[in-house]
């Protein structure tokens, strides 16, 4: 079991050399500290807490920035906890990066759903309207609450409410790509949150350790030898467009005098 934290930045569609194009979602990974080990003797379970992401000293109180120094680094936005580790493959301030990750590994990820404020039922449980006609009484209500018998609504009701903003995990999500120099991880599919919400990202628990085959991916940056556009090299092409252009003008006209006469 493993995990680091991050952060959603979008999503986008990335293209393999053979053609295929796989939608992908963006996120961040910072490097990760490690800023507190919990044991079973101590407090009773174990886990590890990473902390991520940088924030002003002035925006931390003192007892979070006191707990944070304990592993020598500077105040975090995020703290969370993940259990199910071996606590003695890591120690007090160690950094973590996304390279615990490989290419093809199936991970899940754990997020805070988008909040859609309240929502009746047929947007929250996906119910079935009534007819639309000016006749028809009922249009988008709950409808029947309950039976006769009990005089009562039975507990469990599905029921207008508050919709989305709840704590949401999506399994079996495969890492297409990973680039540690821009601290990002590209992962198949979409995960939940809105952009720049924290997520989790874990070992998957249903795929045991199985590693998938990833296409390669097409690379739109420049190597070494590809030689650097300037601004002369502009100026001229621009220049043979415009020659281009006027000898088509000159051909076109010439045709049509030739048509005339």
């Amino acid at each position: 079991m493993k995990g680091i934290l991050g952060r959603k930045i979008g999503m986008t569609s990335v293209f393999a050399t053979n053609g295929k194009i796989t939608p992908v979602t963006v996120i961040e990974v910072e490097p990760n500290v490690v800023s507190q080990i919990k044991t079973k003797e101590k407090d009773g379970y174990e886990a590890i807490q990473l902390a991520a992401f940088d924030k002003r000293e002035k925006l931390s109180n003192k007892p979070a920035t006191g707990h944070l120094k304990k592993a020598n680094t500077t105040p975090k936005r995020f703290l969370k906890e993940f259990r199910g580790v071996n606590i003695s493959d890591y120690q007090l301030g160690q950094v973590i990066d996304a390279s615990i990750f490989t290419v093809g590994e199936m991970v899940d990820v754990t997020g805070t759903s988008k909040g859609k404020g309240f929502q009746g039922v047929i947007k929250r449980w996906n119910q079935s309207r009534g007819p639309m006609g000016h006749g028809s009484q009922y249009h988008r209500g709950v409808g029947s609450l309950g039976t006769l018998l009990p005089m009562r609504v039975i507990p469990g009701k599905k029921m207008p409410g508050h919709m989305g903003h709840e704590k949401v995990t999506i399994q079996n999500l495969e890492v297409i790509n990973i680039d540690l120099e821009n601290n990002v991880i590209l992962i198949k599919g979409n995960v939940p949150g809105p952009k720049n919400s924290l997520v989790l990202i874990k070992s998957a628990v249903k795929n045991n350790g199985r590693i998938n085959e990833v296409d390669e991916l097409v690379c739109y940056l420049a190597d070494e030898n590809h030689e650097e556009i300037t601004d002369e090299m502009i100026e001229a092409n621009n220049i043979d467009n415009i020659d281009r252009e006027e000898t088509n003008e000159d051909s076109s006209s010439q045709t049509e005098n030739e048509v005339a006469e």
